[in-house]
């Protein structure tokens, strides 16, 4: 196996909220004071279709009682006695909403009021320039990062001249599912049974199964294969250009045209394999944050009935180890030989130089 580690500021632990002894504002305050911290583990050989990135959870939450009755909550890293933390779904066990860090009981950053500010957590799937199409198992306990495996090989995306592989980091917000069962009133199309997809603008090239946060900026209204595809566009919180960018209009001024790529590669990415044009609502256009919000929030529900069994889940696996009363909540040991009955780690396989051809497309 092979480890990797990821720092984030998604402070919202539910088996915190699950215990009906700790106050909300206990809660509140612990998520203000502390970041979770993420780790991957990769198993089987990367570039074959064995290859699976799990993550890891190695911030454990511990309830203190006392003589008087009252409870104490805290949140320290797990001990020796299983260094690598707990085992969790990238889908369902990381929080959709990101915290804000504390220190010494003074904010490191400016808390968010305007729900329209709302900081959420990204699982970038995808790294920017990269052709793989990693994507989160849905179907999968503990739903691990796998390569996507179309008629029997491994998917890679087209290079359509201009760009190269996928032109932003690509990924997924946790805990939202776009519900195949609900047509959606602007596309006219159901879901496409996926966790929401977002497009992370910023500069840094991120690594697969790396959780960052990020601040929403607009969305567009893909819809692929007559499903909707909502595509939400935001930019790293970390980004050196997050404080200057907060909307639509923003990318169309500081960064010129990277909106009409976002359009063109998303219409045409998968016309190298025989595949016509994908459309759009609302004629293409992109829509502004308020609306993506409402977007996400309403995934988010969906998201919610589908793990706590009020919907139907289909070939969905909703396997998890944190979700208050979900029926398919399971446990740290459980978790564990999920993951240690993958195969062991080994080194990459190579890739064929066909990944690498150009695509040209008619004008």
């Amino acid at each position: 196996m092979q480890r990797s580690g990821f720092i984030s500021r998604a402070t919202l632990l539910l088996s915190l909220s699950c215990s009906r002894r700790v106050t909300s504002a206990q809660t509140r305050s612990l998520q203000l004071r502390k970041m979770a911290s993420y780790t991957t583990e990769k198993r089987g050989r990367q570039n074959t279709t064995d290859y699976r990135i799990y993550f890891n959870d190695t911030i454990k939450m511990t309830i203190h009682g006392s003589r008087e009755g009252k409870v104490a909550p805290s949140i320290e890293p797990y001990g020796s006695e299983n260094p690598e933390g707990k085992y969790i779904s990238p889908f369902h066990d990381i929080p959709l909403f990101a915290g804000i860090e504390q220190e010494s009981g003074v904010p490191t950053k400016r808390v968010k009021k305007n729900e329209n500010e709302t900081v959420f957590n990204m699982v970038v799937e995808v790294p920017r320039w990269t052709n793989a199409k990693m994507e989160i198992s849905t179907k999968e306990p503990l739903n691990p990062i796998k390569q996507d495996i179309k008629k029997g090989r491994l998917r890679y995306i087209s290079n359509v001249f201009p760009y190269k592989g996928y032109i932003w980091n690509y990924g997924a917000l946790p805990q939202t599912w776009e519900d195949p069962n609900h047509k959606d009133s602007d596309t006219d199309c159901c879901g496409d049974n996926d966790p929401i997809d977002v497009c992370d603008i910023g500069s840094k090239v991120c690594l697969p199964g790396e959780v960052i946060q990020v601040k929403v900026l607009g969305i567009l209204p893909l819809i692929d294969e007559r499903e909707t595809d909502w595509k939400i566009i935001a930019i790293n919180t970390e980004d050196q250009d997050a404080e200057n960018i907060n909307s639509i209009e923003d990318i169309r001024r500081l960064k010129p045209g990277y909106l009409e790529a976002t359009l063109s590669w998303f219409k045409n990415y998968k016309v190298p394999d025989g595949k016509p044009q994908n459309q759009f609502a609302h004629n293409g256009e992109f829509k502004d944050k308020e609306y993506a919000v409402d977007i996400i929030k309403s995934t988010h529900a969906y998201w919610k009935a589908l793990v706590l069994k009020k919907a139907n889940s289909g070939s969905i696996n909703c396997k998890n180890v944190s979700v208050c009363n979900s029926p398919f909540q399971c446990s740290e040991e459980e978790a564990s030989l999920i993951v240690h009955s993958s195969k062991e780690y080994e080194e990459a396989d190579s890739i064929s130089e066909e990944v690498n051809k150009w695509f040209f497309l008619p004008k």
